[in-house]
């Protein structure tokens, strides 16, 4: 439990990062394509370049407590909130027919996150948080990794807009690509669903398109939204390996250390998101809650990210230059036409 006075410490930082939610929230619902996270980023770093220059570069003031809890906790609660919106009946029901599309395009995505990213001279971090960002669901999965691999601020404001940037193009561009390929509603369902990241632009996107492809195109997204449970396993086994090697060593046997290697390899809010999956699956967590839950899950996430925008270092955004811009839209690209491509192959289109 923590002391009284590290709650009173918080309370600055997480008053200041609820403000910039719900002003951001607010801005979501005017302006639907551009929904809450972004607006978030873009008032935190606002707000933390005010702080820096009345204090001096790097210093937060009485706000820095706050802000970190709400960037990393508040960020982990909303991950597992995001599991009131899948069901296990769901995930097979769904899942078969496009599980194909979804697990080349990401595969490739990833794959070309890790060659080009290294190619180009994106760091390590950004080109995780990009690739993970295009091939699973945005600013979600960029919450979900950002814990596991402990992402600087300014990569992950670099990520999110990056994205954020993709999502608006798509909104104009897929909708036209899907006429001019003459694509079934169900066939652009699964493209959007597949090749665009935010849920709310998955829904504008498809929306352009027909009430078929927003049906289809939500339900795809929200079963890629499961793809973040390897890949978070995965990532904290290789950050395991590269940063604790020693803690993983046998403390008292082999059955024992195997324990530990899981308990180590798992973070805890991943368990809950998949607890949380178990739930709606059985009923205790009725589906006529899974709006809500949504809900506050993203303003959640805005929160968060709007947190991770006060501690955005503009320098080191600078410094960061074009490169991971070109990454994300090269990678966009690339998802958007793998998408398509198998869809082709197994006669979707």
């Amino acid at each position: 439990m923590p002391s009284r006075q590290t709650v009173a410490a918080a309370l600055p930082g997480l008053a200041a990062a609820l403000v910039i939610g719900i002003v951001a929230t607010l801005v979501g619902r005017l302006v639907p394509v551009v929904g809450g996270p972004v607006p978030a980023v873009v008032l935190g770093a606002l707000v933390g370049a005010v702080l820096r220059r009345r204090r001096g570069a790097g210093d937060l003031g009485p706000v820095q407590p706050g802000v970190k809890f709400a960037s990393s906790r508040v960020l982990q609660a909303a991950v597992v909130l995001l599991g009131a919106q899948l069901s296990i009946g769901e995930v097979v029901r769904i899942g078969g027919e496009t599980l194909p599309v979804m697990l080349t395009t990401l595969v490739v995505c990833l794959v070309a996150a890790w060659g080009l990213g290294r190619l180009i001279r994106v760091s390590s971090a950004l080109r995780t948080l990009i690739g993970v960002g295009t091939g699973i669901c945005g600013a979600s999965a960029i919450a979900a990794v950002t814990p596991v691999i402990g992402a600087a601020s300014a990569e992950v404001a670099y990520a999110v807009s990056t994205i954020f940037l993709c999502n608006i193009a798509a909104v104009f561009v897929f909708p036209v690509v899907g006429h001019a390929l003459g694509l079934s509603q169900h066939a652009f369902g699964v493209f959007a669903g597949t090749a665009v990241n935010d849920t709310s632009s998955v829904v504008a996107t498809a929306t352009i398109y027909g009430r078929q492809a927003t049906d289809t195109a939500v339900v795809v997204k929200l079963v890629r939204t499961l793809m973040i449970i390897p890949i978070v396993v995965g990532l904290a086994g290789l950050e395991a390996r590269r940063t604790a090697r020693t803690d993983l060593a046998p403390a008292s046997g082999p059955g024992r250390a195997g324990g530990v290697r899981v308990l180590r390899l798992v973070p805890w809010f991943l368990v809950g998101f998949l607890v949380v999956v178990l739930l709606r699956t059985v009923g205790v967590l009725p589906s006529a809650a899974a709006p809500g839950f949504s809900t506050v899950a993203t303003f959640l996430i805005t929160v968060a990210l709007g947190a991770i925008g006060v501690s955005t270092d503009f320098g080191a955004l600078r410094r960061a230059g074009f490169r991971p811009m070109l990454l994300g839209i090269a990678l966009w690209v690339l998802v958007a036409g793998t998408s398509l491509g198998v869809q082709a192959v197994l006669g979707q289109l």
